[in-house]
Parts: structure tokens; C-alpha cells; sequence
């Protein structure tokens, strides 16, 4: 499945995703997603982002063990996501939250020991188009 079909939702997913509006954008992107046939390789690369907003969503209310458990089940989603989403850059978006799943699984150590000293949130993720092929 392409995204040509739902091009404007995409890209207003992506805009409010990229806004830091998380709630609203995984509401949007979780439309497509359901759109998908259940036997489509594409559904699963949905879901991921899907997952990856709602991930952040969790985030933003301080739930830290929810955020990291649906950001890696989002990320193991988008593997093979290039077929699905050809012009998103997905190995800056995996690289930008590498730090983000080792801040969220500090945050979690630190809810557990009684929160020390408050570590720097990492700059938020971005969805963005892939470089052209020079």
C-alpha cells in the first residue's frame, strides 16, 4: 500500500507529529493504519508510527515505562518501513531516538531509586523527507 491514497492525512499526521501535538497526530496516523488490510507488510509499518506518537505521548504525561515499551515495539514496526514510506528519512528518525530510549530507561531507573537529579530531555524526534540521491 502507498501513502499516495492518504497523502494529506499523512502529511498532516506528520505535521502535527513533528509539533510535538502527539496525541493528535497518532489519531490521525491510527485512521490510516486501520485502513490497511490486516495481510499487508505496509499495516505493520503503520502501526510503528502510530506507535511512535503514542510512544511520545506517554512521554509528555511522565508515564516513562509506557513511552520506552511502545517506542520499541514502534521501532521494531518500522523495520523494513523503506518499502512503505520511501521518502522518510527513517535512519535519522531511529538515530535521533536512540538517545530517547536510553533517556527513557534512565528516567525509569530514577522513578524506581526516587528520581535524583533530573537529566537534559533530548531534542524531539523529527519525521522528515530523505535526502535526494545526489
Amino acid at each position: 500500500m502507498s501513502i499516495r491514497p492518504h497523502q494529506l492525512e499523512f502529511d498532516r499526521g506528520v505535521d502535527l507529529f513533528n509539533r510535538a501535538c502527539f496525541f493528535e497526530a497518532h489519531e490521525v496516523l491510527e485512521d490510516i493504519w486501520r485502513s490497511v488490510g490486516r495481510g499487508e507488510p505496509a499495516r505493520r509499518h503503520w502501526q510503528g508510527l502510530v506507535q511512535l506518537a503514542v510512544a511520545f505521548h506517554h512521554q509528555s504525561t511522565g508515564n516513562f515505562l509506557g513511552a520506552r515499551s511502545v517506542m520499541e515495539r514502534g521501532l521494531r514496526n518500522l523495520h523494513g518501513g523503506e518499502q512503505t514510506f520511501p521518502d522518510l528519512d527513517l535512519d535519522r528518525l531511529r538515530t535521533d531516538l536512540t538517545a530517547w530510549r536510553e533517556f527513557l530507561k534512565e528516567e525509569r531507573a530514577k522513578t524506581i531509586k526516587s528520581r535524583l537529579r533530573r537529566r537534559t530531555t533530548p531534542r524531539l524526534p523529527k519525521i522528515i523527507a530523505r535526502e535526494p540521491d545526489r
